[in-house]
């Protein structure tokens, strides 16, 4: 998984995390800690949030860990530890939620720091894995093997200079360490080739999914991507934007800046025309981009929908006919993506959903099936496909989908609430009343307003007198 500056996260979750933003800075870390936390449940990979976390983490805990924290993280904290270290690897993305909620109640905890490493390692995230391991290397620079992996690390990250610090430090620790000699040999010629501009041509840089090549221009296109845009803001910066187009027709940047501009204006055929260009440019390899296209067909039939007068003599009609419309190109755009990336298990995982929305079970489930090896998916599409299994009335494989996903889930979250209720009711249908009441009170227990678990608890309660 990509790691993402906050032009790239949805908007939605920008315009949370500035809200967090705003808390952190006034000093309300406990609103800003659930907040970022939750941008970071729907967007793993969303960095900046991840740093300020952790800033809102530690200004919360103070100057140190305290006595009593210790003693914490250092006995009951253990089993937690120990399951955490045996699940990260087959979904480090669920470790990282707990990892972080563990690091919200001690951000001292440098065995947390350390699953922190493995698990944002595992799940691709190197600048979240730096976070952890720069922690830990200033509690313990000895640690050779720690300082190896974060010299790694911070090459992944193109931060050659201080990889190199990194391996000077070993150095003074161990004058005579063969290896971390060679390294500083290797990263040194490096940065010479770096500073010659030879890699930057090897790479192909000047694609919009580059890392961007300073931070003030990071900052500014953070800037831009900001909130929704008024009326004469959005004016003005497309006018500034076509002028630069006609110098720099083939600028990705300046290509989805417009694009997003127009469809935030809901002129969705305009921001469409740049997309298309945007592919041209690009040669069609990027799936994120076929993704944002389909995504802004669907506002554009959305926003058709939404202008009917319903008053109308025909707009039952003229609904019903667009929202079939938009399914069916929901479902051929899906699986033209999904013939061009047949790798990519998100996309089957987003087939699957729109099978399943369609009524056809038994594609969906093919897609789902496909889709499990996607460890942020997986539990999802279990879910999904305990939900199939259950339509055609399987019920005994619904249920032991479900259990098996519930094994897998380790906080009680709105994920694992949905599992819970869905277990509940497959038990219903076998006539496991008792069995499918257990599932219900867990859910009653900790949010009695979730679907109707309140009136089915309520009525069995009475029915026992």
């Amino acid at each position: 998984m990509p790691e993402k500056n906050a032009v790239h996260v949805s908007r939605i979750e920008r315009e949370n995390f500035e809200k967090g933003a705003v808390a952190l800075q006034k000093l309300s870390f406990d609103y800003a800690i659930s907040i970022f936390q939750k941008v970071l449940a729907a967007e793993p990979g969303f960095y900046e949030c991840r740093e300020a976390l952790r800033a809102a983490q530690f200004k919360r805990a103070g100057g140190g860990a305290s006595f009593f924290k210790k003693l914490v993280s250092g006995a009951s904290a253990q089993p937690i530890m120990a399951a955490l270290q045996l699940t990260l690897r087959r979904k480090p993305l669920d470790a990282l939620v707990s990892l972080e909620s563990i690091l919200s109640s001690d951000p001292y905890n440098m065995t947390a720091h350390k699953l922190m490493v493995e698990a944002a390692d595992a799940a691709d995230l190197p600048r979240t894995a730096i976070l952890s391991a720069e922690i830990l290397a200033k509690h313990d620079s000895k640690d050779r093997a720690l300082m190896l992996k974060l010299a790694t690390l911070l090459t992944r990250c193109n931060q050659i200079a201080k990889a190199r610090a990194v391996y000077e430090r070993m150095l003074e620790t161990n004058p005579n360490d063969p290896e971390a000699t060679q390294l500083i040999k290797n990263i040194t010629a490096r940065e010479t080739l770096e500073q010659g501009g030879y890699e930057k041509l090897a790479d192909g840089s000047g694609s919009y999914r580059d890392i961007l090549k300073n931070k003030s221009e990071a900052e500014s296109l953070e800037q831009e991507g900001r909130a929704v845009k008024t009326e004469d803001v959005a004016a003005n910066l497309i006018s500034e934007y076509e002028a630069r187009l006609v110098q720099e027709p083939r600028n990705l940047k300046v290509l989805r800046n417009l694009a997003e501009l127009y469809a935030q204006k809901k002129e969705f055929d305009r921001a469409l025309e740049y997309y298309a260009q945007m592919r041209d440019v690009d040669g069609g390899t990027d799936s994120s981009l076929d993704k944002v296209v389909s995504d802004v067909t669907v506002k554009k039939f959305d926003h058709q929908t939404a202008q009917l007068d319903p008053n109308a003599e025909d707009f039952q009609e003229q609904t019903t006919r667009l929202r079939a419309e938009k399914q069916a190109f929901q479902l051929s755009e899906c699986q033209r993506r999904a013939e061009k990336y047949p790798t990519d298990l998100g996309i089957r995982y987003e087939l699957g959903v729109l099978y399943f929305d369609a009524g056809k079970i038994g594609e969906a489930i093919q897609e789902f099936q496909k889709a499990q090896n996607n460890p942020q998916r997986r539990l999802a599409t279990m879910s999904y496909l305990g939900q199939c299994f259950a339509k055609r009335g399987m019920n005994d494989m619904a249920a032991r989908k479900l259990q098996e996903a519930l094994k897998e889930k380790l906080t009680f979250d709105a994920e694992k609430k949905d599992l819970i209720y869905a277990l509940g009711c497959v038990l219903e249908k076998m006539g496991k009343k008792d069995e499918a009441i257990e599932q219900f009170k867990q859910i009653y227990e900790v949010d009695i307003s979730y679907k109707d678990v309140a009136a089915k608890v309520d009525a069995y309660y009475a029915a026992q007198g």
